[in-house]
């Protein structure tokens, strides 16, 4: 497609603009240089906003009116794709697609959602009602809504890719990056039909139901063994998130006896599918309550434990606790923005906690693996270089097991996004060769090798038939 030919590839409605765009520029850009500021670089050429214009009437018609009444954000959108100023357009499209996020979770759970989406439990104390909703990072709003299905994996991953590109390459950032209009008016498509438009679930509605009924009514053994029949039917992910809310709501001082009689009835019939991981989470909340002190949560969280048959995954010790908090204030940096200025602080006390002869607690070694995974991988646009060296020598300690959950990282949503971007790619690459260090098993070390030589986008790893394959050949073997 050339510039030089501003119709090809434009629907004929986009055409008529086309006069009315260079007049505005020329104007635009006399008045600017008229007060001896830069016009080089300051406007993209009227051909690429052609390209937004000629695709926006398509895009735009997937809204009703009522939807499009509603979003002023789209229409600071367009004025600013008219202008020239895509990057200042992104923002305004980051801005509704976060709009639209914080209505949906308003108007579904909100207590159940900061439960799932915010790790840090002083953090959570501190979020009570839709108020609250900015206090959550954008990244914890996206990966919350795709836990509670509100936005699906593939969702997840667009959206992750798009608050990349909104934080580096927008007006949010000083920065040189080009957008293209068919970027710009992809990415509208992309958080209208994956965010704006996106049906509730079946399984997301009923999800809720479950919860206002916990909350609200009486629930007789009759009830929850009904309720016990759609807990076959979810799927871990599902599962684990209604664990977490169920815990919860019965640590939520605000809870009344009814509603903990009402979880006593439900939990211990949803225990036998929750995962390991998010069991283990349960015991270290308890931990972090008894190292600071809240003795209201931490006697709930012992009573919701020994209820369902879960006080073996209580820590042995504190230590187990302190990591876990250092891993949630290190990913809040790294996730932020200044990140390459505040994550060394964090490393550096979580290294202390991991100094040798130190052993990684089991309780929270999958976090603690996938965490220096995320931070090691870089957000995509840079690496904190007073921190590298420090994830790496962390991710040199592991042992033969956190190696492998570190290998197979891949198959987590939140790192296989990551792997979208070039830098990502790069430093999973060096990931890789650390781990060959590590391993000796001839299955492990045939996967790192299928995975070095994988032609593919690395974002697309988990979904591939023979890395799929590899994967559940290591898992036969091991057992897991």
């Amino acid at each position: 497609m050339s510039d030089s030919d501003p119709k090809t590839a434009i629907a004929p409605a986009a055409t008529a603009p086309l006069a009315e765009l260079q007049t505005f520029e020329q104007g635009l850009v006399q008045f600017i240089a008229g007060h001896g500021l830069p016009t080089s670089k300051v406007l993209v050429s009227v051909p690429e906003r052609l390209r937004v214009f000629g695709n926006v009437e398509h895009v735009l018609g997937r809204l009703d009116a009522a939807r499009k009444a509603d979003s002023a954000y789209i229409s600071k959108f367009l004025a600013a794709a008219a202008s020239g100023l895509f990057d200042a357009a992104l923002n305004y499209l980051w801005d509704e697609t976060i709009y639209e996020l914080r209505r949906r979770v308003a108007n579904y759970d909100l207590p159940y959602f900061f439960d799932i989406a915010v790790k840090d439990p002083d953090r959570r104390k501190k979020l009570k009602d839709a108020d609250d909703l900015p206090r959550v990072e954008d990244s914890e709003l996206i990966k919350g809504a795709n836990e509670l299905g509100l936005v699906s994996d593939l969702g997840f991953k667009h959206l992750d890719f798009i608050r990349f590109m909104r934080n580096w390459a927008s007006a949010a950032h000083p920065n040189q990056n080009e957008i293209t209009g068919l970027q710009l008016i992809a990415w509208l498509e992309t958080c209208i039909t994956e965010v704006i438009n996106l049906p509730q679930s079946t399984v997301v509605g009923e999800i809720k139901k479950i919860l206002t009924n916990v909350k609200a009514n009486v629930l007789s053994n009759t009830e929850a063994s009904s309720i016990a029949l759609f807990f076959a039917n979810l799927d871990r992910e599902r599962v684990n998130a209604l664990a977490s809310g169920f815990f919860g709501i019965y640590l939520d001082p605000t809870s009344t006896s009814q509603v903990r009689q009402n979880i006593h009835l439900l939990a211990p019939r949803l225990w036998p599918q929750v995962g390991e991981h998010t069991r283990g989470q349960f015991g270290i909340r308890y931990a972090q309550y008894a190292a600071s002190g809240d003795q209201d949560r931490k006697t709930f969280a012992r009573q919701f434990l020994e209820k369902v048959g879960g006080l073996a995954y209580i820590p042995d010790d504190l230590r187990a606790a302190e990591i876990d908090t250092a891993l949630q204030d290190l990913l809040t940096a790294h996730r932020g923005f200044n990140n390459f200025y505040n994550e060394p602080p964090f490393a550096r006390r979580l290294a202390a906690l991991m100094k040798p002869p130190a052993k990684l607690p089991h309780v929270v070694a999958e976090d603690y693996v996938l965490g220096l995974v995320e931070a090691f991988l870089t957000n995509g646009n840079g690496v904190a270089w007073a921190a590298d060296p420090i994830y790496s020598a962390l991710l040199s300690q592991l042992d033969e097991g956190q190696a492998l959950v570190a290998l197979l990282s891949f198959q987590n949503t939140a790192i296989s996004s990551r792997l979208q971007f070039q830098l990502c790619q790069q430093k999973f690459r060096e990931l890789l060769a650390m781990i060959g260090k590590i391993v000796t098993a001839p299955a492990i070390t045939d996967l790192i090798g299928a995975i070095e030589k994988f032609s593919g986008p690395l974002h697309q790893l988990a979904i591939d038939s023979r890395i799929k394959g590899k994967v559940q050949q290591i898992k036969t073997i091991l057992g897991i």
